[in-house]
């Protein structure tokens, strides 16, 4: 017997006590009001009378599919982004109810009876051509992360299919210690700097990893070589073997790498936290950062350094994020805020 259930203003209401039954203690649809009867929102009734199992009147007028369709579009904003995105997740077997206006997620999962353990579940609703916000998502998500929910991310692109992601705060973490070094010298190339002093240079290369072998030296990307030379390790010279000081370098980086510093407060951060880091531009990141030494360990990250107000179509997010994937590495946006910095992690999710 097909459902039943009556149009009133934004919402649908649903009498029969079977139908209240199968709708709200079985599949988690609506919420119940005084007098036994069940409220269903626009949205929840789209989708039922979508997939057939609902019969919805308007003073004993059997509404069309496109009539209510229609009317919710007009009543509830981004009524086709959400829709989609719920029918989707339902079709799944997610059981989720449409969040308040004032949330700033879109949908809360109803979590199973087998689920109660886990993390609440709330995901926010995006189409392809609206605007990822580093800020907005590192706020978001950090406050999922104080209330112990997780994030969710479903983008919905032009032709309706819909990408998910995870979206979540992290501190990454390495096993790497950092130690003392003897000081040398660096030679100013145009784009890198090249040691010379074979001691200096195994040192560097086989504790920490630095640069690549350069003849009997080695030869260090400039952020490597700013880093040391902040660090007091090397001093800078130019091809006429004259001394650069600190602030020369500095500029003369800046001229063809605006974001140096940008990538240096990531650099030093991932340092910190135990990290070896790499630049990663073949895998179109700023970084790669790995936990542990290279022979024991592929890189398990790829880094990009962004602002705080750093924002991207979300075609260029979802660029980053399947190449990462597809070298079995987890993208890190790393957000600069004066000194902090905040990683932001966006990982691809089947749900």
């Amino acid at each position: 017997m097909q459902l039943s259930g009556e149009l009133a203003e934004n919402h649908i209401v649903v009498r029969r006590a079977k139908d209240i039954g199968r709708l709200y203690n079985k599949s988690h649809f609506g919420k119940t009001l005084a007098g036994n009867v069940l409220q269903l929102n626009l949205l929840e009734g789209v989708y039922l009378l979508g997939e057939q199992k609902i019969k919805i009147v308007d003073e004993k007028t059997t509404l069309s599919f496109q009539e209510l369709v229609m009317r919710a579009s007009r009543l509830i904003p981004s009524f086709e982004m959400k829709y989609l995105l719920f029918k989707d997740l339902r079709n799944r077997g997610h059981a989720i109810h449409l969040c308040k206006d004032e949330n700033p997620t879109t949908f809360q999962k109803v979590l199973s009876a087998q689920e109660q353990a886990t993390d609440d579940v709330f995901i926010k609703a995006f189409s392809e051509r609206d605007v990822f916000s580093i800020e907005q998502t590192k706020q978001l998500a950090a406050s999922m992360k104080k209330r112990k929910a997780r994030l969710w991310y479903g983008i919905v692109d032009e032709e309706g299919d819909i990408t998910y992601y995870e979206i979540s705060v992290i501190n990454p973490k390495g096993k790497i210690k950092t130690h003392i070094s003897a000081k040398g010298k660096g030679s100013m190339l145009e784009n890198r700097l090249v040691l010379f002093e074979k001691e200096l240079s195994e040192d560097l290369l086989k504790k920490e990893f630095y640069g690549k072998p350069f003849g009997r030296g080695l030869q260090l990307s400039l952020v490597e070589g700013l880093y040391l030379a902040k660090k007091d390790i090397i001093t800078i010279y130019d091809l006429k073997g004259n001394k650069v000081s600190l602030k020369k370098f500095e500029r003369s980086i800046n001229e063809t790498q605006p974001d140096i510093n940008q990538r240096l407060a990531v650099f030093t951060d991932l340092k910190k936290r135990g990290m070896l880091v790499k630049t990663g531009f073949k895998f179109g990141a700023h970084f790669r950062a790995y936990t542990q030494q290279p022979e024991k360990t592929h890189a398990e990250y790829l880094i990009h350094a962004v602002d705080q107000s750093f924002s991207s179509i979300w075609a260029e997010m979802s660029r980053a994020v399947r190449l990462a994937h597809s070298v079995n590495k987890e993208i890190l946006f790393a957000q600069v805020t004066g000194e902090e910095v905040t990683y932001v992690k966006i990982g691809r999710l089947r749900p």
